[in-house]
């Protein structure tokens, strides 16, 4: 017959179970720190936009002024991204060089341009790009058409942050002219439209004296024969620095009869 210890409880040499301490207190297992795995992406995807400025603002230089503008302007976006499709998720890597150093290498080819006009803006390239660029030259204005109310809020905010010269509008791409008041110098679009139809909005701000800066991609060639279909013009090609695209040159536009 087994013998119990004091007052009927186990002997005082039986093992505590586990999660017992000393005298039978409950103590719980140590638990193994959790791994944030969205946190570590963040990071990694942080060290790897980082890199990209780098190599970026090689291809491009900026002051410090419009670099600090610019690093507003791509946290705003980052933060945005998550509830509205501003740019294609496989380029967040890249936004330095895919869509930053794109944008700013329009300023080389109209360097005396100080009033653009940026048709389809969406997630703001190349306008909001142009307008943080131009943030220090007096007189400077960048006009932003946008339909999608959405990304149409996402602009005006970027213009807040960024404390750059640009006027978002809230209308149908072919209704710039409407909306648009006073000269403009430059008028440009990205990934908006087949050319024949980008020189149809624009052709109206070219009557008045812009040209156009229009960024395409490698199939630039087959876009300007069917151009060619229904305008008179003489493009000047452009290949771009960051890519395989290229970007068109047209100083004056005519429709064809």
């Amino acid at each position: 017959m087994k013998q119990r210890g004091p007052g009927g409880g186990r002997s005082s040499s039986a093992k505590p179970s586990a999660g017992e301490g000393a005298g039978g207190r409950f103590e719980p297992a140590p638990t193994r720190p959790k791994i944030d795995k969205a946190s570590a992406n963040d990071r990694s995807l942080d060290a790897v936009i980082a890199a990209d400025k780098i190599a970026a603002l090689k291809l491009a230089p900026v002051s410090h002024e419009t670099e600090a503008r610019l690093d507003r302007y791509i946290a705003l976006l980052r933060e945005w991204q998550a509830k509205t499709n501003l740019v294609a998720p496989s380029t967040l890597p890249h936004l330095w060089t895919r869509h930053i150093a794109d944008s700013l290498q329009l300023v080389a080819l109209a360097p005396s341009a100080k009033r653009w006009a940026d048709l389809g803006s969406g997630g703001g390239f190349p306008g909001i790009v142009l307008a943080c660029a131009m943030a220090g030259t007096a007189g400077a204005s960048v006009h932003l058409v946008e339909r999608i109310a959405k990304k149409a809020a996402f602009l005006r905010e970027a213009v807040r942050i960024t404390t750059s010269p640009g006027v978002v509008h809230l209308a149908e791409i072919g209704d710039n002219v409407d909306r648009i008041t006073g000269p403009v110098d430059c008028v440009t679009a990205r990934a908006l439209a087949p050319l024949h139809q980008l020189i149809g909005f624009a052709e109206p701000l070219m009557r008045q004296g812009a040209k156009a800066l229009f960024l395409k991609g490698q199939d630039v060639e087959s876009e300007l024969t069917e151009a060619t279909k229904y305008w008179n013009i003489q493009p000047q090609l452009h290949q771009s620095r960051t890519g395989d695209g290229w970007i068109v040159e047209l100083a004056s536009v005519e429709r064809r009869g």
